[in-house]
């Protein structure tokens, strides 16, 4: 399975990588909206995307909707992991097509839990 981290916190996207790859995810990184966008143009489809709200540039809100709008990634699903932690926040990203919604911050369970949530299993090692 591939996965898209989107993030502007290298540390983040570390973060996140390590618990994705024990789910078996091999993962591409980007590091705002833009690169997200350009890695989906240029790489194979992913699986799961985990998307930033607070990026510099185009926002994770932006990119989210740019993803929702093309064909090809329609249904690929996207869990918004961000520090945007009010109710109206997570009301407008899953109105714009996010699955899931993780707030910053959290722990691998809980990360692990929302990957179950979208059918992604148990951990693999």
């Amino acid at each position: 399975m591939k996965a898209l981290v989107v993030d502007d916190s290298s540390a983040m996207r570390s973060y996140l990588r390590r618990i994705l790859a024990e789910h078996g995810f091999e993962t591409a990184q980007a590091g705002d909206g833009e690169e997200a966008l350009a890695v989906l143009d240029d790489a194979p489809r992913p699986d799961l995307i985990l998307l930033d709200w607070n990026m510099p540039g185009r926002n994770g809100f932006e990119t989210l909707k740019e993803i929702r709008e093309r064909d090809e990634l329609a249904s690929v699903p996207v869990m918004m992991v961000t520090t945007e932690v009010d109710m109206s926040e997570v009301v407008m990203a899953l109105d714009a097509g996010a699955n899931e919604y993780l707030m910053k911050p959290f722990t691998p369970e809980i990360m692990s839990a929302k990957l179950e949530l979208l059918g992604f299993g148990a951990i693999t090692q």
